[in-house]
């Protein structure tokens, strides 16, 4: 299943555009860098790594889960943490393989978390098979969290099934300002192919909203890559689709950050058991990094974001 940084040419410029070291210890004024993750199928629960600039990861808590998955089909694949304008992180995950539903959870330090909720969004959808790898994104132009994941709904799009069994996604979203109350689920993407894994950030340099997705065609000729698209609103409409920006290889769950104007993509290249990344200065032209990033071993569909250097102390502890 399954926000900004990253071109250079070579190592000493990929460093020096941070102007940090590779050394962890060494963070910036502003932020650290975490990354939420899984491991196997999900069944131990939250998993997160940090990074003072965004090529070298190092697991917390001896790789051990931050938390267990209690709600759903009791997995926690893809968890994917957002921080709100109050300080608060909020947390949204796939529970399961089949469930027509996600889990929700809330943290003001990533280690204490609020009871485990399963928000039934796709309810109202009685023959929809799944919801895989929900996104969370906070929109400051609305005040408003955007939750969006992908789902198969068969019959629904009939030009890209190939048949009932198969999964044919889309991407569907809710939003809230609250966590309490929900607007009615909604097409989020369809960009005319089965796409999931979605990741949204601002490109705030351009005043617009960037969106990576994967594409999971399977026929007549498998794709497996990451691309982009563009809009003006965070709920879109979305533009025309990017060629990939991913190489010969299949990829997905795409997580971004953007450091010092540089937008770093990484991905988890699943066949081959590891995690790239490409680097980009303009969102249209990437160099693949792969050879240049070190994730901790066995990380699984994770998502990127920040955090001050108050809550890694605390995660430490």
């Amino acid at each position: 299943m399954k926000r900004c940084l990253l071109m250079l040419s070579c190592l000493l410029p990929l460093y020096s555009c941070f102007a940090m070291g590779e050394n962890n210890s060494q963070t910036d004024n502003e932020a650290v860098y975490l990354f939420s993750y899984f491991h196997d199928n999900g069944q131990d629960g939250l998993h997160l790594a940090f990074s003072a600039n965004g090529l070298t990861w190092t697991a917390l808590k001896n790789d051990e889960s931050f938390l267990k998955p209690q709600v759903g089909s009791k997995l926690m694949r893809d968890p994917s943490i957002c921080r709100g304008p109050d300080g608060v992180f909020h947390m949204v995950w796939t529970t399961g393989w089949w469930d027509r539903g996600i889990g929700v959870a809330h943290s003001k330090d990533l280690v204490n978390w609020s009871e485990q909720q399963f928000l039934e969004v796709m309810k109202n959808e009685p023959n929809a098979k799944n919801c895989w790898a929900p996104e969370l994104f906070y929109d400051e132009a609305t005040e408003t969290f955007l939750v969006f994941w992908s789902t198969t709904i068969p019959g629904r799009f009939p030009e890209t099934e190939l048949s009932k069994d198969d999964n044919n996604h889309r991407v569907y979203y809710v939003s809230t300002r609250d966590f309490k109350t929900f607007s009615d689920t909604a097409l989020f993407l369809d960009p005319g192919f089965n796409v999931i894994d979605a990741f949204m950030a601002k490109d705030e340099a351009n005043g617009r909203y960037v969106l990576f997705i994967k594409n999971e065609t399977k026929a007549p000729k498998a794709e497996k890559n990451i691309r982009v698209t563009f809009s003006d609103k965070a709920t879109g409409p979305w533009g025309p689709v990017s060629a990939p920006i991913t190489g010969n290889y299949w990829a997905e769950g795409p997580a971004a950050l953007c450091i010092k104007g540089k937008w770093l993509v990484y991905f988890d290249m699943y066949r081959d058991r590891k995690y790239g990344a490409v680097l980009s200065n303009d969102l249209i032209t990437w160099k693949d990094i792969s050879d240049q990033v070190r994730l901790p071993a066995g990380i699984k569909h994770g998502t990127t974001f920040k955090a001050d250097r108050t809550i890694l102390e605390a995660l430490n502890k």
